[in-house]
């Protein structure tokens, strides 16, 4: 099976039953839109399967090693570089900045251009989401995170934002870059 392929139908499975955010949208649907929008960045396998795997060990309890046997080395990289430190045994809400600036910090040093572009396809399909889901129920929709401080999550896309600006010539970043603003303001 192709690696693309392959770690699609592994995603569906880990992620089978799942909700995103509170919703009634099936999760899967979110790693499924990261994966086309690095694909419409790059041609390379392992960045559209890390994409399609980036939730996988965070959010649906498979690990890091497990993606390294079934996927290889530079997958295993790519969805470790998206990865956060749940800390499951605090209350997630209390460690959302530490965990966003653990996340940020790998996102800023690195010189990798595939990590900067599977963190690009997850963020900005976030920010697909957020804006919708604004234009439905309003700022109300913030309840349903667990950083729910605007200000915060402005910090947060923000600083993605500033670090991926090597990737301004793609129509990601670009898309990214107008949500970003349209959601949060033009800011800093």
């Amino acid at each position: 099976m192709e690696l693309v392929s392959e770690a699609i139908v592994f995603a569906v499975k880990a992620h089978d039953g799942m909700r995103r955010k509170k919703s009634e949208s099936p999760y899967i649907l979110h790693p499924m839109e990261a994966a086309v929008i690095v694909g419409t960045m790059t041609d390379d396998q392992d960045l559209i399967a890390a994409a399609a795997l980036h939730d996988v060990v965070e959010d649906a309890g498979i690990t890091i090693e497990e993606i390294e046997e079934r996927f290889g080395k530079r997958v295993r990289q790519l969805v470790a570089s998206e990865t956060e430190d749940k800390r499951a045994d605090l209350p997630p809400a209390t460690t959302w900045r530490i965990r966003k600036e653990e996340s940020l910090r790998v996102l800023e040093n690195t010189d990798d251009v595939a990590v900067l572009m599977v963190w690009l396809g997850d963020k900005l399909a976030n920010m697909r989401s957020i804006y919708r889901d604004i234009k439905v129920e309003g700022v109300q929709m913030w309840q349903r995170f667990n950083q729910k401080d605007v200000a915060e999550q402005a910090w947060y896309y923000r600083s993605i934002l500033r670090s991926t600006a090597r990737l301004s010539d793609t129509s990601a970043w670009l898309e990214y870059k107008t949500l970003t603003e349209l959601v949060f303001g033009k800011g800093e």
